[in-house]
């Protein structure tokens, strides 16, 4: 694994073989990265884009997201990258086969959560332990499913990975199974028919730290049975979530499709110079009663993807003030370490930003 310090040297640029991901998702995705399909882009335009990160400090190139097969100049552009001294990591598509050694990281992440739930849930250690000891892993997909009412499926944002898998599942699965999927950018309707079962299949889509933000978003298709659709309804219900029914299909769902704009007008808001981010959080915070303002927010999900979602519209539109925000965030951010809660710095400084301060609302 290739491993390098972020702060000094940001600059890997991601370039996506497949349209993995075409939404501005910010909440339970927040790596998630607007991009154009780079299949639209010609050989020339690609030798361009290597001529322009070129410039950069020390950067690398990494074709992720599909098979670079699917595009042979793929392979002319990555030659031109490393004669022009920027490299190059060529990763291949993901595959839902499960290794022993996924499953051991699978069991070692599950682990590490169990301090989170004492600490937020004040979950005992035999509780967490029994909870644990209710789980069963399996690198058999016929064995892990044999039994199964409901399935959730969270395999890459990538079409053909789901339908690949899709296809595997309805092979093995029992007649009585529902599927779900928990994609937060794709429709149930794409990939209902190579399910087998279209009226036993919708989304149930959960947000991130589910056991605090216990949101559950259950979508729908047009060819959802009604029954399937109140039955996992309810089971949302059963688990601890507050159950939120989609009637109709919508890109985001709810959340995204109300958290994306909140936190477009925020950062216009800072760009044309109405309001600095505090003052801008504080009236969102007064007004609202809400325990967190946009720049807040922007901190969990990380400036430098804001700053890519911005960069990519800028270029795309030519807008002025997107172009002004994401030099902003670049030269005042990005390139100062800034990123956001992760690094300790962003728009507010952590452990202990100004926003969490008892007086921050005080008249």
């Amino acid at each position: 694994m290739y491993e390098r310090d972020f702060n000094k040297n940001p600059f890997i640029v991601i370039w996506e073989l497949t349209r993995a991901c075409q939404l501005k998702c910010l909440h339970c995705r927040a790596e998630a990265q607007y991009t154009r399909d780079p299949r639209e882009l010609s050989f020339e335009e690609g030798k361009k884009l290597i001529d322009d990160i070129y410039e950069m400090d020390n950067p690398m190139l990494v074709f992720t997201g599909g098979d670079p097969l699917m595009r042979p100049d793929v392979y002319d552009i990555a030659d031109y990258a490393v004669k022009k001294g920027v490299r190059v990591s060529m990763t291949p598509s993901a595959t839902p086969n499960v290794t022993k050694e996924a499953i051991e990281k699978a069991k070692e992440r599950i682990l590490h959560l169990k301090d989170d739930y004492k600490r937020d849930l004040h979950a005992t250690d035999e509780q967490v332990d029994a909870a644990y000891n209710r789980m069963s892993f399996s690198s058999d997909l016929a064995t892990a499913v044999a039994d199964a009412d409901l399935i959730i499926e969270a395999v890459p944002e990538v079409v053909n990975i789901k339908t690949d898998f899709y296809q595997k599942l309805a092979e093995v699965a029992p007649e009585k199974t529902v599927f779900a999927t928990n994609s937060s950018t794709l429709l149930p309707s794409q990939f209902a028919e190579v399910t087998g079962r279209p009226e036993k299949f919708l989304a149930l889509h959960f947000a991130n730290t589910i056991w605090l933000n216990n949101t559950a978003e259950i979508m729908k298709h047009p060819g959802t049975d009604m029954n399937v659709f109140n039955d996992v309804i309810e089971f949302a219900k059963a688990i601890g979530m507050i159950a939120l029914p989609i009637h109709k299909e919508q890109p985001g769902y709810i959340l995204n499709s109300l958290l994306v704009p909140l936190l477009d007008a925020a950062e216009m808001l800072l760009v044309k110079e109405v309001a600095d981010p505090e003052t801008i959080d504080k009236t969102w915070m007064a007004a609202t009663k809400a325990p967190m303002g946009p720049f807040a927010i922007l901190d969990v999900v990380g400036i430098n993807t804001a700053y890519n979602i911005v960069k990519a519209k800028a270029d795309a539109t030519g807008d002025e003030n997107d172009r002004k925000l994401a030099a902003m965030l670049k030269s005042d951010y990005i390139d100062k370490g800034k990123l956001g809660k992760a690094t300790g710095e962003g728009f507010y400084k952590y452990p202990n930003p100004s926003f969490m301060d008892p007086d921050f609302l005080k008249a």
